[in-house]
């Protein structure tokens, strides 16, 4: 949760009143947030730099109130936005409404993206605030909110980087370029000469402890982001600086705010939280003047985006996860405190929820019953015996495998621990079946990376590719896995189910077939599986049938040293010497044997019933 410092009197000026601590600290509570700790900007300085902090001149004895705000409410994150909603909470203020500012009779300042950022950041957003009133304290809460939001929802200006700009200094339209970093010079803030960008990537590495963390995000890339004005005028390097000839400060009153970023919706919302905060503080509170964008293609699109979401929710959903009984009416005053709009629907059964740009974190209908279980107090909601009874313990599936793996272990082979996914060519070409045809394993959209393309179908390629990193490893070298491998199941609601196998490997200067036909046999021994033909006719009675191997052709193995495994007539597994084909395309030197099944056929209990059902 990040921690929001604010100056206690500024804040009670914006509520209106004054609170002790323990009031305060109660209204923190009620809202479903934390006062952390009271303290004063010196107290601050000396915890940090100890007593050589004491006698800081810029240190003030004004007393500070650090709360702790929840991770997805962006709108908490500074003075005004905590203020407002307190406000709202305790019927002391209504909800603003947020208006994009309409055509004046002037054009819409536009700015232009370049096709070259699509190399490095794809997007920008841009709005302005007009007339901004700053003080001391309003500009130091217009800087921190941005460090807020870079630290949390930007994540560390990976995903978005917020830039603001005097706009009487600089001049539309405005360019997103990405151009070589030797091909962009500029002043930028803080400095007093002009660097070009490869030069001040480097002056950070050496010289600038807050920036150069932030430096790696572009570096390595052979264009850098820039945004120009009309006159060619660098407003900023995202996302690592600004330049100073556009630099705010307290004089300023138009200002220009842009987001580029990774990650559209991300910039929406930060762009949207910013603009929504502060526009409070415009000549025309609440109004925020649009700007179009162009993008590379030619399309236009104009932020910031400040319409109301509306989520349609039962009133039946939000009494019965409470344990309430609360009114259509009574439900829209609690949601009014929260700074959502309802609007009762004429058979008084469900609720259509205003969704204001403020609230990026409701998202779905179980937000609003949230919202509507902070509003109502959850200290107020009666205690219930729960109508069910359970009682907690380890599934059936996972106390099986944790036996089946001490007993793979007590044979002498190691666990491994490996990725669920995997490449394509991994789970099917370098076993010597095919491509994959769709449908064959569940795909990853949009993977990041080609080592990370499907679900695995089977656990073998893992463990091959483990033998392989580990090929100047002493032999024997003995491996096995217990864990799931996820096939398409069309009879499923989500298409594709999980299935737990169990996998072993051999590798020794002998293929070994033997050892992994030995490791079967003891796995099957010690779950009281009887072997089809031995004769143990109460065992066969009970499990319902015995298990047994039958000769095979799979492209994996080598032909001629393998073997399908049955249980009760059905396959559920194989066993064999590797294919040399397959051994090559996992670089091992050395023979292997493999055993693969599944293991959920086992599952029994003392009578042979099943534990999965």
């Amino acid at each position: 949760m990040p921690t929001v410092g604010v100056n206690r009197d500024l804040l009670f000026k914006k509520l209106g009143r004054t609170y002790t601590d323990e009031e305060f600290e109660e209204l923190c509570f009620e809202y479903g947030v934390e006062l952390d700790d009271v303290t004063t900007e010196k107290e601050m300085v000396r915890k940090e730099h100890g007593k050589q902090g004491e006698d800081a001149p810029a240190t003030s004895e004004e007393v500070i109130y650090k709360i702790d705000i929840p991770a997805n409410r962006y709108d908490m994150l500074c003075v005004e936005g905590i203020a407002r909603a307190l406000n709202v909470f305790s019927h002391s203020l209504q909800p603003p409404r947020f208006t994009v500012a309409g055509a004046t009779g002037k054009a819409m300042q536009q700015m232009i993206v370049r096709p070259e950022t699509a190399l490095v950041r794809p997007f920008v957003v841009c709005a302005i605030l007009r007339g901004v009133q700053f003080d001391p304290a309003r500009y130091s809460s217009f800087i921190d909110l941005q460090d807020k939001l870079h630290q949390n929802l930007c994540r560390q200006r990976t995903l978005v980087a917020i830039g603001t700009h005097d706009l009487d200094k600089v001049q539309g339209p405005f360019t997103y370029e990405a151009l070589p970093p030797d091909e962009i010079k500029f002043m930028p803030l803080k400095q007093t000469r002009e660097f070009t960008a490869s030069e001040l990537m480097q002056h950070y590495l050496d010289h600038d402890q807050k920036l150069k963390k932030f430096v790696p995000i572009i570096n390595g890339s052979v264009v850098f982001p820039v945004l120009y004005d009309a006159n060619r005028v660098v407003l900023s390097l995202p996302p690592i600086i600004n330049g100073a000839h556009s630099a705010i400060s307290l004089q300023t009153r138009d200002v220009f705010i842009e987001c580029t970023a990774t990650d559209l919706t991300k910039a929406k919302v930060v762009l949207n939280t910013v603009v929504c905060m502060f526009s409070e503080y415009c000549t025309q509170p609440f109004q925020v003047e649009p700007v179009e964008v162009v993008d590379a293609d030619g399309s236009k699109a104009v932020y910031p985006d400040l319409t109301n979401r509306t989520l349609e929710v039962p009133v039946s959903m939000i009494n019965t996860n409470l344990g309430l009984q609360l009114t259509p009416s009574q439900i829209a005053d609690l949601l009014r405190r929260m700074q959502l709009e309802v609007t009762v629907s004429a058979d008084s059964s469900s609720l259509a929820v205003s969704v204001p740009p403020t609230r990026a974190d409701v998202l779905h209908a179980c937000d609003v019953v949230e919202d509507v279980a902070i509003a109502h107090g959850y200290n107020n909601i009666p205690k219930m015996i729960p109508s069910a009874y359970t009682q907690g313990r380890e599934l059936p599936l996972n106390q099986f495998t944790e036996l089946l793996r001490s007993e793979c272990a007590m044979a002498g082979y190691t666990e491994v621990l490996t990725w669920a996914l995997c490449s394509k060519a991994e789970n099917f070409t370098f076993l010597r079946r095919g491509p994959g045809a769709p449908g064959e394993a569940v795909e990853i959209g949009n993977p990041a990376t080609a080592e990370f393309e499907v679900c695995r179908t089977t656990l073998l390629p893992a463990a091959l590719k483990t033998l392989g990193a580990n090929k100047d490893a002493p032999l024997p070298i003995k491996l096995f896995e217990v864990s799931d491998v996820v096939l398409p199941d069309a009879s499923k609601a989500v298409g594709a189910r999980n299935e737990r196998r169990l996998v072993a490997v051999y590798s020794n200067r002998e293929a070994g077939f033997e050892v992994i036909h030995g490791l079967l046999n003891r796995v099957m021994e010690t779950m009281g599986i009887p072997l089809e033909g031995a004769g143990d006719a109460a065992g066969e009675a009970r499990f319902g049938g015995a298990y047994s191997w039958r000769p095979s052709n799979d492209a994996v193995f080598f032909p001629g040293r393998q073997a399908k495994v049955y249980a009760r007539g059905k396959e559920i597994g194989a066993f064999g010497i590797v294919h040399p084909e397959v051994l090559a395309s996992f670089d091992i030197p050395y023979p292997v044997s493999a055993l693969e099944i599944s293991i959920e056929e086992f599952c029994l209990d003392q009578f042979g019933k099943s534990l999965l059902e």
